[in-house]
C-alpha cells in the first residue's frame, strides 16, 4: 500500500469508492474536481490523500487501484475532516486508522489547533475509529443527513 496526495486523475476512483459506501458524502463529479482548485485565501488549504494498492498488477500507465481516500480542509488553524472512505474489501485492515493518523500528523506539523467532523449517528465503526484516535464527542445535529434522514454526531480532536 502506498499513501500519497490525490490528483484530479483520481476523481473517478474516488467517486466509485464514495458510491459503494453508504456512509460517504454524496458529492458530484464537479464537487470532487473543485477540491483541487487553488484557493485564493492564504489561510485555507485542502489535503486530499489516497491509498493505492501498489501490489496490484496493472498495465503500463494504468494507475493502481485506490483502496481509500480522505479529504480535509483547513481554515486558519482549524481543520475539518470532510470525507473519509475505505473500500469495503479493504476494511478492518487498519487503512482508515492509518489514513486518519496521516491527516492528524499533517495538521499538527502545520500548526493546526484542532480537527472537527460530523458523522452519521449509526456509523458505529467510524465513531469507534474517531474515539480510538482521541476525538471527543462535542454535540449533534438533528436530521443533518438525508437519504436516509439521520442525526450527525460532532467530534473534535484538540491538537495541543
Amino acid at each position: 500500500m502506498r499513501f500519497r496526495r490525490a490528483t484530479t486523475a483520481d476523481v473517478p476512483a474516488m467517486m466509485d469508492l464514495g458510491q459503494e459506501s453508504p456512509a460517504a458524502a454524496r458529492w458530484s463529479r464537479q464537487q470532487y474536481e473543485s477540491l483541487f482548485a487553488a484557493s485564493d485565501a492564504p489561510s485555507s488549504e485542502r489535503l486530499i490523500l489516497v491509498v493505492e494498492d501498489a501490489s496490484a498488477e496493472t498495465e503500463s500507465g494504468t494507475p493502481h487501484p485506490i483502496l481509500a481516500f480522505l479529504v480535509g480542509h483547513r481554515v486558519d488553524r482549524e481543520w475539518e475532516l470532510e470525507n473519509i472512505v475505505v473500500a469495503e474489501k479493504s476494511r478492518r485492515r487498519g487503512l482508515g486508522s492509518r489514513l486518519l493518523s496521516e491527516f492528524i500528523e499533517h495538521a499538527r506539523a502545520n500548526s493546526g489547533s484542532g480537527i472537527f467532523l460530523e458523522v452519521r449517528r449509526l456509523n458505529e465503526s467510524a465513531r469507534s475509529l474517531y474515539r480510538k484516535l482521541g476525538f471527543e464527542e462535542t454535540g449533534f445535529r438533528k436530521d443533518y443527513y438525508a437519504s436516509p434522514a439521520e442525526d450527525a454526531i460532532l467530534y473534535r480532536l484538540s491538537l495541543y
